[in-house]
């Protein structure tokens, strides 16, 4: 397999009404592979204009759209999923190319993505009403769902095709249409769905796609009153930014926003379990997830253990550029990212922290993985979301302090636990304010399970059957009359 099937899907245009356009300025944006900085190739600098044309074409596809039986869509959701699974390859490697994942982790994605397609084209089929037990006579009272509406999706560049197979799954299957803004640093592995979709069968409008500035895209996805819906992946800050332009028109919202995810690892827990989950959570795609472990809690009785097999396994990564089949570990998205991981370090160095692995940049956008002892709360990392190869190593001494320490955040995103203790892992998964809790268990995601935060990580829930209910609206029909 080399790069030319990957080519056949990296469009350099955006995609409205099922055409290809430049912006209308002509502008463009380069998109660079991390890993050696290079130009890949550049995407369309799209503003407001293009925004609302494309706005345009989803609502009038809907009226259509919206109007299809659940079995035409569950079918064309099956051949996109069949395309995914059909070109997974190339998908990845394109996926590698702009993203710097390790190659095997990118076909992760893309298997993931498929799964989420098959999961929705299911539960496209399985949106039941009720009958209510009417308090009249002559009457019958029904609930029913209706689609949302033309649905905004906004996207980050950390999983650039399972975040939108999150949002395009159940939105399609529930009769939606979609005006998709992923990030400028990802765009390709966006844009390759709407060739995807289109081969799949579904009508021009229905997936619109648009590169561009995010203020200007950003503006008019909220602002104009044709998109019943935004969903959003990425930061709190943005997220704020979008829940208050969303007020003015009282949109339906679904936010996934930031983590600070504790790790906790009491005394009776298997170790080598611990290390294998802190290893999976913490570094995977080089520490750039929002489910990434940030604060690792261990219990004085095992610290220096676990921490010895921890720097062990760490010594084991292999560094590199992701297309590699060998490499575990991947750049940073960019010189931005490595900055901040560098502060993150330089912060707990002078606040006391020991450097017991990595701390220092490699070259380019790459960041050796990293783990520091003698972590405390006054540490950037403790309160900030780290989304960097840093590993802090917190000790703890009771069941009652872990918890309260794993709290203490305004983030309740994911959380993980490590012990044997039945009795202790039920009252920890009872008492950690977070939506998503890991116990001996550190990769959580699944299609078949909801993903979503408590605080200020989020609002609503993305996969499993809950995912299907934020782009659906519940109406309630009273029949009357019925003896007429």
């Amino acid at each position: 397999m080399n790069l030319a099937e990957s080519e056949t899907f990296l469009r350099q245009q955006i995609h409205i009404d099922g055409h290809w356009f430049d912006a209308d300025t002509r502008e463009t944006i380069d998109v660079t592979n991390p890993a050696t900085g290079e130009v890949i190739g550049t995407v369309p600098n799209a503003g407001a204009a293009e925004t609302r044309r494309a706005i345009e074409a989803a609502h009038r596809t809907f009226q259509s759209f919206s109007r299809t039986t659940a079995e035409e869509r569950a079918a064309k959701l099956r051949i996109l999923h069949g395309l995914l699974v059909e070109h997974q390859e190339a998908l990845a490697r394109l996926l590698t190319l702009e993203q710097g994942k390790p190659l095997r982790e990118a076909r992760g994605e893309i298997a993931m993505s498929a799964k989420y397609i098959l999961w929705f084209s299911e539960e496209a089929r399985r949106q039941y009403g009720d009958i209510i037990e009417s308090p009249w006579p002559n009457r019958q009272l029904q609930v029913i769902h209706a689609p949302v509406g033309v649905v905004a999706a906004i996207t980050p560049w950390n999983f650039p095709s399972s975040m939108l197979a999150r949002k395009i799954g159940p939105a399609l299957a529930a009769g939606c249409t979609l005006v998709i803004k992923p990030a400028t640093q990802t765009p390709y592995s966006a844009l390759a769905w709407a060739i995807l979709c289109e081969r799949a069968g579904f009508p021009a409008g229905a997936v619109n796609i648009l590169t561009g500035s995010a203020t200007a895209i950003g503006g008019e996805l909220t602002g104009n009153g044709l998109v019943r819906k935004v969903t959003f992946t990425g930061s709190t800050g943005v997220g704020k930014q979008l829940l208050a332009q969303c007020a003015a028109s009282v949109k339906r919202v679904s936010m996934e926003l930031g983590g600070n995810a504790p790790f906790i690892v009491f005394d009776d827990a298997n170790l080598d379990r611990a290390v294998e989950g802190a290893i999976a959570s913490k570094f995977r795609n080089s520490g750039q997830t929002c489910v990434c472990t940030n604060r690792i809690y261990v219990q004085s009785g095992i610290h220096d253990a676990f921490l010895d097999k921890l720097s062990a396994a760490v010594a084991e990564l292999k560094i590199g550029q992701g297309l590699d089949e060998e490499v575990d570990f991947g750049p940073l998205i960019d010189a931005k990212a490595v900055a901040s991981t560098e502060a993150f370090v330089q912060d707990a160095v002078a606040k006391g922290g020991r450097l017991v692995a990595g701390g220092k940049g490699l070259g380019g956008n790459f960041f050796a993985p990293t783990i520091i002892g003698n972590a405390t709360s006054d540490m950037l990392f403790a309160k900030d979301e780290i989304f960097g190869p840093v590993a802090p190593i917190f000790t703890f001494e009771t069941e009652d302090e872990s918890l309260a320490l794993a709290n203490d955040t305004e983030y309740g995103l994911a959380c993980y636990v490590y012990t044997s203790s039945l009795g202790r892992a039920h009252r920890a998964a009872q008492s950690l304010e977070y939506g998503i809790v890991g116990i001996n268990d550190g990769l959580i995601t699944t299609e078949v399970a909801p993903f979503g935060g408590f605080k200020q990580s989020g609002v609503g829930r993305e996969g499993s059957k809950y995912g299907m209910q934020d782009y659906l609206e519940t109406k309630y029909v009273s029949f009357g009359a019925l003896d007429e």
